[in-house]
């Protein structure tokens, strides 16, 4: 859930004209530098409320998923969710991912929602995937939804190794699932600390637990190594950036926070690759349409530059960032004209 950082750094002005084949033909002048700054890394920020694309991050889930699951009536379509919501697409995911038919989670939701008088089974109680089928833990047992009957226990002395061997699989898939469950509960716990002003030992300490408990947790590894941004040591911070990268490659935050920090070293064009490939990954990313308007503009790339304010106005118009955006446009078209006018 991203932030921007409370001093963002600033685009370093051109003292020369631009290197040979970098520029515009007809717009590499321009009658002042940027006024505007890179946007600040984003940074995560507990709410009460979670945006649907948020919910979708936070979940690992897919847009098509969650569509999928609001047609057949899984969960309600809506834009924020709360946390328990969150909570319960979170469930949803592991019992899909379990290979638990549709039928049969639908089933059993109604059926725990019959007997409870209110309950909302997806985040108030634990359901387990058990198979093909869903099961509710209560007190240290599986009962079954749909019967109210407490599953039959088989690991006794007479079981076969068969059995044995599929049960000792079958902890292992839930011990993994646990795990996963533990490093959400420390990545949460990190967001909460940060934003209620803990101390930044206990911070890392959170985000270090997830990651412990879940090596290629991508979002935690982004948050831990921003921590570390905001704190000035760019080498861990590109350390867990670059993890994050390598754990999920077409993770748009890793590469957006990996751009920041480049640039905030001067290496602009490492920064505006990696700005380029998230919004590969995300066309509609909004913030990285204005930090490439910025490096573009700071190149003397003045087309470049138009065309990503252009793209970043059609996805913010009303906030202070999409004023400046507005000036910045209005400088280059100006600076269009003048160039023009002394040329014609």
């Amino acid at each position: 859930m991203p932030i921007s950082l409370p001093s963002a750094p600033r685009l370093q002005s051109p003292n020369e004209a631009p290197e040979p084949g970098r520029s515009d033909p007809l717009l590499y002048a321009v009658p002042s530098p940027p006024c505007a700054t890179i946007r600040g890394v984003p940074h995560s920020r507990a709410k009460e409320a979670y945006s649907r694309s948020e919910a979708i991050r936070l979940a690992r889930i897919t847009p098509r998923q969650l569509l999928r699951w609001e047609k057949i009536g899984l969960v309600e379509r809506r834009s924020t969710y709360s946390f328990p919501q969150l909570t319960a697409l979170r469930t949803l995911a592991g019992l899909f991912a379990s290979k638990v038919p549709a039928r049969r989670i639908r089933a059993a939701v109604a059926a725990i929602r019959a007997r409870s008088g209110g309950t909302e089974p997806l985040s108030e109680v634990r359901l387990i995937a058990d198979g093909k089928s869903v099961h509710v833990q209560v007190d240290g047992q599986c009962v079954e939804p749909l019967t109210g009957q407490t599953r039959f226990d088989f690991d006794h002395a007479g079981a076969n190794a068969t059995v044995s061997l599929l049960k000792t699989e079958a902890q292992d898939r839930e011990a993994a699932r646990q795990r996963q469950r533990e490093a959400e509960h420390w990545f949460l716990k990190g967001v909460e600390l940060e934003q209620t002003g803990a101390p930044r030992d206990q911070v890392i300490d959170a985000y270090q637990v997830a990651i412990s408990l879940d090596p290629g947790f991508a979002a935690a590894l982004v948050n831990l190594g921003t921590v570390y941004f905001t704190a000035r040591d760019l080498s861990r911070a590109e350390k867990y950036y670059a993890r994050a990268i390598e754990a999920n490659p077409k993770y748009p935050l890793a590469h957006f926070n990996t751009a920041n920090l480049w640039d905030e070293r001067g290496e602009h064009s490492k920064a505006l690759e990696h700005y380029l490939k998230a919004l590969e990954l995300d066309p509609n990313y909004a913030d990285a349409h204005y930090n490439i308007a910025l490096l573009y503009q700071n190149r003397g790339e003045m087309f470049k530059a138009l065309h990503h304010w252009r793209c970043y106005l059609k996805r913010d118009s009303a906030t202070p960032w999409a004023e400046i955006a507005r000036r910045e446009m209005e400088k280059l078209l100006a600076a269009t004209v003048l160039r023009g006018k002394s040329t014609g």
